[in-house]
């Protein structure tokens, strides 16, 4: 084999060895950031679930009020054209 074959095998091998083991570090970042997508993922449902039932129980509450407030806007609306009449 002549010296430029060889020296062409060392630059082709050198650069695959420098590929390869860029590969395997972005593969191994690429599982970590996986890993932390999924942790961030879990809070936030924690949190949705926490803010879903903190605002069912608000509607529950707020729903009576807003409709006992739309009754007595009314009660108070036929009163007054009572009056006028």
């Amino acid at each position: 084999m002549s010296s430029s074959a060889e020296i062409l095998i060392i630059i082709l091998s050198v650069t695959l060895t420098f590929f390869l083991i860029l590969g395997m570090v972005l593969f191994i970042y690429l599982i970590i950031l996986t890993r932390e997508i999924r942790k961030v993922t879990r809070s936030a449902e924690r949190t949705v679930g926490s803010l879903e039932s903190v605002v069912s129980g608000f509607s529950k509450i707020i729903s009576p009020i807003f409709v006992a407030e739309m009754f007595s806007g009314f009660v108070k609306k036929f009163n007054s054209k009572k009056k006028e009449k």
